[in-house]
């Protein structure tokens, strides 16, 4: 026959094991929580927070001249000007309004000129030419065979 758990005066029973039981459980959490915490002290990591900053950042609003082996000028993908056209004057349009915002945005524009390897020479030195006219001095070249 099963044994009935002990009663108290008042006929209420209290059992002591599940109370050991839980208090097992949080006694073994709180261990491996603690040796959690030593590990990230070890590691000395920094969570993201607030930035801290030196000065202010520089952004870079880089566009990309392409100019094919026909005389073609794209900028960013879009073809201006015919390709005898020399003084480029849409061109040179879109320029000087991308160098006005980048002043008023205090942001470094930056152009790129990809120029296929059979384009003519002259036809870079148009583009150099439209980039005078529009002040812009950060420039930098490359040659592509991929168009």
């Amino acid at each position: 026959m099963k044994a009935l758990p002990k009663q108290n005066e008042e006929g209420m029973s209290f059992q002591i094991a599940p109370l050991v039981d839980v208090v097992f459980v949080i006694l073994v959490f709180f261990m491996a929580l603690a040796a959690q915490i030593k590990i990230e002290q070890i590691l000395a990591t920094k969570l993201p927070g607030l930035a801290q900053s030196d000065g202010p950042m520089e952004f870079f609003d880089e566009q990309l001249i392409t100019i094919d082996s026909g005389g073609e000028v794209a900028l960013n993908d879009e073809a201006y000007d015919t390709p005898r056209s020399k003084a480029m004057p849409e061109l040179r349009a879109t320029l000087m309004r991308m160098q006005q915002a980048s002043v008023m945005t205090s942001t470094q524009l930056v152009v790129t000129i990809i120029s296929d390897e059979y384009a003519l020479y002259e036809r870079t030195i148009d583009v150099l030419n439209a980039l005078a006219a529009a002040k812009i001095t950060n420039v930098s070249f490359t040659v592509s065979s991929d168009f």
